[in-house]
C-alpha cells in the first residue's frame, strides 16, 4: 500500500486518530498467515481484513474488550468498516514474538514459557464468557467451509482435493471426543505470543478465543512450536509436564489439529 494513498483510503475517523503519525508511514507486518493486512503506525497496529473474510475483526474487537483485565492483550482504539474492509486499531504489546530466532538461545526456557502462557489462559473462569467455540461451532464452520467453493482457496499443502477435505470433515463429525471446556486462545501459535525479559508479555490475534476443549490450544501450540523450531521436538514432554498433563491424549491432539486445518482460512 502506497503510504499517502494508504492514509487517504482509511475511514475519516481513523485518519484523524492517526494524523500525528502520518509522516512515520505505515510499516507492513508480514508475519502470520491470516488474510488480515497489518501495519504498524506510531504506537498502534492497524489490522485491515476484507469484508469477505470468514473470521471477522469484529469478533476480535469483542473478545479483546472482554479480555481486558483478565489477560495481557492489546487495547482497542478504533473499530470500523466500509464496503471493502474492516479496520481494527490496537495498542502495541511490548516484547518480541515467541517465534523470534533469539529464543534459540534457550529453547527449554521458551517451551516452559509457552506452556505457562497456555496455563494462564486456561485458568480464566468461563462462567460468564459469551464466546462459544466448542465442537458444535467449529464443526459447523468446517462444514460450511468444505462444502462451499472456499475449499478451493485452501493452501496447496492442506488437501489434494475438495473430496479429501470433505471426507476428513465427515470423519471428524462422526468421531467427536468428549470436551473438557476452558477459555481457549483459539490460535495459540508462536507469532501470537509475545515475550519480554523471558516472561510472557502479551497475547494477540484472539478473534477465535472462546470456550472450547483445552486440546485445541495444545494441538496448535505443538504444531507451531515444531514448525518454528523443529529442534524443539525432544522438549515436548517438558511442555506438557509444565502445562500440567502427565498422560497426553495423542488422539485428541491429532483430532484438533486436523479440525483446525479444515478451517484455517
Amino acid at each position: 500500500m502506497e503510504q499517502q494513498q494508504g492514509f487517504s483510503a482509511l475511514p475519516q475517523t481513523l485518519q484523524e486518530l492517526l494524523e500525528p503519525y502520518k509522516t512515520a508511514g505505515m510499516i507492513a507486518d508480514e508475519i502470520g498467515c491470516s488474510l488480515s493486512r497489518v501495519f504498524q503506525i506510531g504506537p498502534y497496529y492497524l489490522k485491515m481484513t476484507p469484508e469477505s473474510a470468514a473470521i471477522k475483526l469484529l469478533a476480535e474487537k469483542e473478545r479483546l474488550e472482554w479480555l481486558q483485565g483478565r489477560l495481557p492483550v492489546p487495547q482497542v482504539h478504533f473499530y470500523g468498516q466500509d464496503e471493502r474492509f474492516e479496520y481494527l486499531l490496537l495498542s502495541t504489546v511490548p516484547g518480541k514474538l515467541s517465534c523470534d530466532r533469539l529464543f534459540l538461545s534457550d529453547l527449554p526456557a521458551l517451551v516452559r514459557l509457552l506452556a505457562e502462557g497456555l496455563r494462564q489462559i486456561h485458568a480464566i473462569p468461563i462462567a460468564d464468557c459469551p464466546f462459544d467455540m466448542r465442537l458444535e461451532q467449529r464443526l459447523s464452520r468446517a462444514r460450511s467451509y468444505v462444502y462451499s467453493n472456499r475449499i478451493a482457496d485452501a493452501p496447496s499443502w492442506a488437501f489434494r482435493s475438495a473430496e479429501e477435505a470433505r471426507a476428513l470433515y465427515e470423519r471428524l463429525a462422526q468421531t467427536q471426543p468428549p470436551e473438557d471446556p476452558v477459555l481457549t486462545h483459539g490460535d495459540y501459535c508462536l507469532p501470537n505470543i509475545l515475550i519480554q525479559s523471558w516472561r510472557i508479555s502479551g497475547f494477540i490475534d484472539l478473534a477465535q478465543a472462546g470456550v472450547a476443549d483445552r486440546y485445541f490450544d495444545l494441538a496448535l501450540a505443538c504444531r507451531s512450536l515444531l514448525y518454528n523450531f523443529p529442534e524443539a521436538e525432544p522438549l515436548l514432554p517438558e511442555f506438557f509436564q509444565t502445562y500440567g498433563i502427565s498422560s497426553v491424549d495423542r488422539e485428541k491432539l491429532d483430532y484438533y489439529r486436523l479440525l483446525d486445518e479444515l478451517t484455517e482460512l
